[in-house]
């Protein structure tokens, strides 16, 4: 089974992120389930939502503690939230940001990780490019699916045309497959080819 959790604010998608990702998911022949936690649904506080893919029936009810992949949609939480927590050794961790992880403060992370499965990827700029507003979620399913390979460019595809009316599907498609395409040209960089 892979767990994920997803963490971003009020407003930017969150919950329709870890819905997208089961669609994705089930779209590909697998069983999977996604729902959310909230603390104060208001926009801006802090959201936090889960999303569970497995090849057989997912019995778990309960909030993912020990994450296979942490997507992380808003910067600002990773020194105010330990979002790393829990975090299995071999997980995969997508941010959203164009800066690197030294950048950001989590040198550390890169030691304790897999560098291989670590990425950023500049998702609110290219969500803003495609649909003119900041809007990461679908990016980030994009970035997710180069990062893990767990699931395919086209099942998100599906899943985003799945959940949204015609042209607003298209514009995050195309945000997606942008996204898709920074993150496999960043795991190409040789920091992640010298990776263990």
């Amino acid at each position: 089974m892979v767990q994920v959790r997803i963490h971003g604010r009020g407003g930017q998608g969150v919950v329709t992120a870890a819905e997208m990702l089961s669609v994705a998911a089930f779209e590909q022949g697998r069983h999977a389930q996604a729902f959310p936690s909230f603390g104060s649904e208001r926009t801006g506080a802090p959201v936090v939502a889960f999303c569970r893919i497995d090849d057989r029936e997912i019995r778990l009810r309960e909030p993912v503690l020990a994450p296979d992949v942490l997507i992380v949609q808003d910067p600002t939480l990773l020194h105010q939230v330990d979002v790393f927590q829990g975090l299995q050794p071999d997980g995969y961790v997508l941010i959203n940001t164009s800066r690197s992880f030294d950048e950001l403060g989590l040198g550390e992370i890169t030691t304790r990780f897999r560098r291989d499965r670590l990425a950023t990827v500049a998702a609110s700029e290219i969500a803003m490019k495609h649909l003119g507003r900041p809007l990461p979620n679908a990016a980030l399913l994009g970035g997710f699916a180069a990062l893990s390979g767990l699931i395919t460019l086209d099942a998100v595809a599906h899943a985003i045309r799945h959940t949204f009316a015609a042209k607003l599907a298209e514009a995050n498609v195309a945000a997606a497959t942008d996204a898709f395409a920074s993150v496999r040209d960043e795991l190409k960089e040789p920091t992640h080819a010298q990776a263990d």
